[in-house]
């Protein structure tokens, strides 16, 4: 499995791309996808709310399992993908292209706790041992 070593990560398989604007893009793992199988439905939180990092913000459900999404960093709500209402397979066919929502960080500094791609592979691999 690639991880891309651009992106940050949580430990609850959330990836975060800064984007030129300074916006944070989130979305779940391949790893993540993988495990739920086929998805069915994307809940995204709501343009305007305001998370805690750690905030569970949304929901992902597949044909196995629903499954939380949680903010990798506290900020605002900014965009959602609302293409993925209607085809929510995008996350399975390229889940680091198939961003959910674009967050404006209160505290960027927060961007720094989160997992690089190293970090984030080895947390896949204690979890498959």
């Amino acid at each position: 499995m690639s991880i891309p070593t651009e992106l940050k990560y949580t430990d609850t398989h959330e990836w975060v791309r800064k984007e030129s604007d300074g916006l944070l893009s989130v979305g779940i793992t391949h790893h993540a996808q993988d495990l739920l199988g086929d998805l069915v439905y994307v809940e995204n939180p709501e343009v305007g709310r305001k998370v805690k990092k750690g905030e569970e913000c949304g929901v992902v459900e597949s044909v196995k399992a629903a499954s939380d999404i949680y903010a990798p960093v506290s900020g605002e709500i900014v965009a959602v993908n609302g293409d993925l209402a209607d085809a929510p397979e995008k996350i399975n066919e390229s889940a680091y292209e198939a961003w959910m929502f674009r967050l404006r960080a209160d505290k960027p500094e927060e961007l720094e706790t989160l997992l690089d791609a190293s970090g984030y592979d080895k947390l896949v691999e204690s979890e498959t041992d």
